[in-house]
């Protein structure tokens, strides 16, 4: 990860914890440029810059209104924008306003992406405003914001029996979804198995907080060059999974997975594709 990202995101969680008894109201469902903590959020990563609302035909953020299990929420963000020589997503921020670590990642695309989409799932601690802000190649600032519902998913205790979580950590698999034709956007996907703990989930036997150990990085690259990088925290749910595009080459290539957690643990899985020729 990158460290001085890294450092950004910590100094930010912190500052917010250290604030939370003092502040007024979090968010308000209605009210979601003065929720207290999007402020401080806003200035730490982008100072007094304009950030549009996007429209629908821009930039969508799909979510439940309310969740199911706070510690595993389905999201998807959705561009309406081509990944090309024209001005084009380079990054998109998660944003969980209401989070103990309100960014919950920082996903960054080349043209080859092909589509800047990304689908995962996230834990949300408290009734927040969840946000996308996509950064554009030519610096503009685009939002779309929404309202979820959900409550205790930072601290949630894990889904998975933690000697079997251990004995299947950094398991990994690539997929890809049809029939790849070269230049031609392909949706795939990552699915990685780690605890992803938060550090703040108590372990019910011995009372103790089960320390953190979560993915912190991922790149991904297919022949050679990069297609996706992510810098993710706490708040992405337990065993982290990735949908995602890239555009194949009529050569064929390998699709390759990069992982690395907070403790330096480092992970990887490829996958070679021989796309169809054609259109």
């Amino acid at each position: 990860m990158n460290r001085g990202l890294h450092h950004l995101l910590v100094a930010v969680a912190l500052a917010l914890a250290a604030s939370a008894a003092a502040a007024a109201p979090t968010s308000v469902e209605g009210q979601p440029d003065a929720s207290p903590h999007w402020l401080k959020i806003r200035s730490s990563l982008f100072a007094q810059r304009e950030i549009t609302p996007a429209g629908s035909e821009l930039l969508t953020l799909e979510m439940p209104v309310r969740a199911e299990d706070a510690a595993v929420v389905p999201i998807a963000v959705r561009t309406r924008l081509p990944q090309g020589a024209a001005p084009y997503v380079e990054k998109l921020y998660l944003v969980i306003d209401n989070n103990p670590s309100p960014i919950a990642a920082v996903f960054s695309f080349t043209p080859g992406s092909g589509q800047a989409d990304i689908e995962t799932r996230v834990r949300i601690d408290e009734y927040t405003h969840v946000r996308a802000i996509a950064q554009m190649s030519d610096g503009r600032l685009l939002m779309a914001t929404r309202w979820v519902k959900a409550s205790g998913g930072c601290s949630a205790p894990p889904g998975k029996d933690p000697q079997a979580a251990q004995a299947s950590l950094g398991k990994m698999r690539l997929r890809v979804e049809g029939e790849p034709a070269p230049g031609r956007p392909v949706l795939a996907q990552l699915m990685v198995s780690h605890p992803n703990s938060s550090g703040l989930a108590m372990d019910q036997l011995t009372r103790h907080y089960v320390p953190a150990h979560f993915v912190r990085r991922i790149d991904i690259s297919y022949a050679g060059r990069p297609v996706l990088s992510a810098d993710l925290d706490i708040s992405i749910s337990e065993n982290p999974n990735l949908r995602f595009w890239f555009i194949p080459q009529e050569a064929g290539g390998e699709l390759k997975a990069q992982v690395v957690d907070n403790r330096d643990l480092q992970f990887e899985s490829s996958l070679r594709l021989q796309p169809a020729r054609g259109s």
